[in-house]
């Protein structure tokens, strides 16, 4: 082989060779020519000729042999250096064809696969996941991490151009256009170190006691000590198990620092602290519960202490006895199962108000928009925000594009009304001619944009105001410039009610606008039954000083007969499903489908054994679910999961492109997940 390789070398530099010779051969013509023509020029080119001649004699005659043999020699003793050199390398190195099989491999290779036939084998066949389809296409480089036996490499595969003359005994096999080079670079320590660099990132972990002063007012000063010692125990005992260490900054306020390897096992655990804190009792009479926020990112530490903000934010927003952990990628929550209690407190309340009447001040003009297809709360909200506008000489607007039979009675005594203006009530078209510069949108009853009446126009506007009392999910309005989410609120028409109070104290609403505000706490309270605290009812005495009457607000929700009807026949064909949860679908033929389906959610719940229930009805091709329960069950985590939200026991969600059949079997996944994982 090597002999025939000397010869191919040999007859290259010989022709190499011949060049000087046709170079002499056109001097020895431009002389010829230069005589005929001009003896002097042709004098000259016979003198270059001559010395020519005899310098292509001497590298001919003298020289051309030996160097011919040394640059042979080199040649030769090169490609035997080369291939030494690549069967010796300490990297494993294959060539491989354009289908994927081995035509040579170097010792190192070998040693990585003993006892195996290598030459001519598909490598996908020894080492899955390195198939041909990976290669690289228009000649640019490839890589690919594999692991082979408990060992981490990175393989390179590198195109090369194959010459037809390349040595046989180097390649085994038939010649292709393309061969890959392939390199197999030990990574393991590389990715020890990585793994463990990324375990010993630091996290940052918020941690709130969410209602530290009624506990603590609730309980005989001389066991306060203890109560508070015991929160501090428990935390110091979940920071030490997670080998962290715990600051306590303020009375009900702590930053925990730990590793990033126990964010796996926690967020699998959900929490447990969130669970024996709850179990703290030595008289209390609220059991105590505490909010987490928990920062994970690969960034500065400034950023993992951004993200715990934005997560305790969230977490509060919920209603507190929670997790949530955000990192680069998203949002995760954890807990969230007891009930959002009531804060005593009006300082927020006082705070949040005179924020809004700073805005309004700076205002040309208010939008108002609540969710699609509106309720009492949502128009009952928008029309204390209009009532707030008027008192201050702005005008107001509430974007709506469809009156619902759930509000149509309030909207048509409004409408009457000829103290409101014509355009008080305004399409999608019509409310883009008032975005302007100035211009305050406020959002009532609702948090997240794509759920609200015109998600478009939040693009168009730069003052966002947000009142709404349900718990804020993952993609909520987080860009407000005034953003008041109280879940613990029984509805928005009574925080509404409560911001007028102190928004200014000369603000008087007509009778209509407090029947309106009195209708939402009605409907959101199942008529004062559920989520009612001090609040609420102080809400409902201002109400009725200003004109608002129980009587007139109870023929608002009166059903014709054929709701009636359609109610009835959704609790008869309710499916128990897990012996204790009921299922129905409210006919969608009727003219408000989505209030009786609401309605009929709420008188399932009625029936003795049943501790959630779910009633599904179709609208404008919207498969809507209503979502009710007793304590045991949080149907707001099970609504969530399907892109839902609400409360822990009053909660909803809209499908869109599912039928009922297809909305059923995803609400009976979504209920046996819940169970299955057994959320809180």
């Amino acid at each position: 082989m090597k002999k025939k390789n000397s010869k191919r070398l040999y007859s290259r530099i010989e022709g190499y060779f011949g060049w000087p010779v046709i170079y002499l051969a056109l001097i020895s013509i431009m002389a010829v020519a230069g005589v005929v023509y001009n003896k002097t020029l042709g004098m000259g080119f016979a003198g270059i000729l001559t010395i020519g001649v005899v310098i292509t004699a001497y590298l001919l005659l003298w020289t051309r042999k030996k160097v011919i043999k040394e640059i042979i020699s080199f040649s030769m003793n090169l490609d035997s250096a080369q291939k030494e050199l690549l069967m010796e390398f300490q990297v494993p190195y294959i060539l491989l064809d354009s289908a994927g099989k081995i035509k040579w491999y170097n010792t190192e290779f070998e040693k990585l696969f003993t006892g195996i036939r290598l030459s001519n084998v598909k490598l996908a066949n020894i080492l899955p996941g390195t198939n041909s389809v990976i290669f690289p296409l228009e000649n640019k480089r490839h890589e690919k991490n594999i692991i082979h036996e408990s060992k981490n490499y990175r393989v390179v595969f590198n195109p090369v151009a194959f010459d037809e003359t390349a040595d046989d005994e180097f390649i085994e096999g038939k010649k292709s256009d393309t061969l890959y080079a392939t390199y197999f670079f030990d990574i393991t320590k590389e990715t020890e170190l990585s793994k463990k660099n990324t375990e010993q990132m630091a996290v940052f972990c918020l941690v709130y006691i969410d209602n530290f002063d009624d506990v603590i007012h609730g309980i005989e000063d001389v066991r306060r000590p203890l109560l508070i010692a015991l929160i501090d125990r428990s935390i110091n005992k979940f920071t030490k198990d997670i080998d962290g260490v715990v600051r306590k900054f303020e009375k009900d306020k702590y930053l925990i620092v730990f590793q990033h390897k126990h964010i796996d096992a926690l967020m699998e655990s959900k929490f447990p602290i969130l669970d024996s804190i709850r179990e703290i009792s030595i008289g209390n009479e609220f059991p105590v519960t505490l909010s987490m926020g928990v920062g994970d990112s690969s960034g500065s530490y400034e950023k993992k202490l951004e993200y715990a903000k934005i997560a305790m934010d969230l977490a509060l927003g919920r209603g507190g006895d929670q997790a949530v952990v955000k990192n680069d990628e998203n949002l995760s929550f954890y807990g969230g199962s007891a009930r959002a209690i009531e804060k005593n407190t009006r300082v927020k309340a006082r705070i949040k108000a005179h924020a809004f009447r700073e805005l309004i001040d700076e205002a040309d003009r208010i939008l108002i928009m609540g969710h699609k297809l509106g309720d009492m709360d949502s128009l009952g909200a928008s029309i204390g925000i209009v009532a707030c506008a008027k008192h201050f000489g702005k005008p107001a607007h509430i974007i709506m594009n469809k009156v619902t039979t759930a509000i149509a009675s309030v909207y048509d005594r409004i409408i009457e009304d000829k103290d409101y203006p014509t355009d008080l009530f305004l399409n999608n078209q019509q409310a883009n001619a008032f975005a302007g510069e100035n211009t305050l949108l406020v959002i009532v009853d609702v948090n997240r944009p794509s759920y609200t009446e015109y998600p478009e126009i939040i693009r168009n506007i730069k003052k966002i105001v947000v009142f709404d009392h349900h718990r804020v999910t993952a993609d909520s309005i987080d860009f407000a410039v005034l953003s008041y989410v109280e879940p613990y609120a029984s509805s928005t028409c009574e925080m509404v009610t409560e911001i007028i109070q102190y928004v200014s104290e000369k603000v008087k609403l007509k009778p209509v606008e407090a029947d309106a505000l009195f209708a939402g706490i009605t409907v959101d309270t199942k008529s004062f039954v559920t989520k009612t605290g001090v609040k609420t009812f102080e809400a409902a005495a201002f109400l009725r000083r200003n004109g608002a009457d129980a009587i007139r607000v109870s023929k608002f929700f009166k059903n014709d007969m054929e709701s009636y009807k359609a109610k009835a026949a959704a609790v008869k064909d309710a499916e128990i499903y897990k012996d204790n949860i009921a299922i129905s679908v409210c006919p969608s033929e009727i003219k408000n489908s989505t209030l009786v389906g609401a309605q009929s959610a709420d008188e399932l719940l009625n029936i003795a054994g049943i501790r959630a229930s779910f009633v599904l009805t179709e609208a404008e091709g919207i498969v809507y679910i209503s979502a009710r329960s007793v304590d045991e069950i949080n149907v707001q985590l099970i609504m969530e999961k399907i892109g839902g939200g609400g409360h822990v026991s009053v909660a909803g969600a809209q499908l869109e492109g599912y039928t009922i059949e297809n909305a059923m079997i995803l609400l009976k996944q979504t209920i046996d997940d819940y169970f299955a994982k057994g959320d809180k």
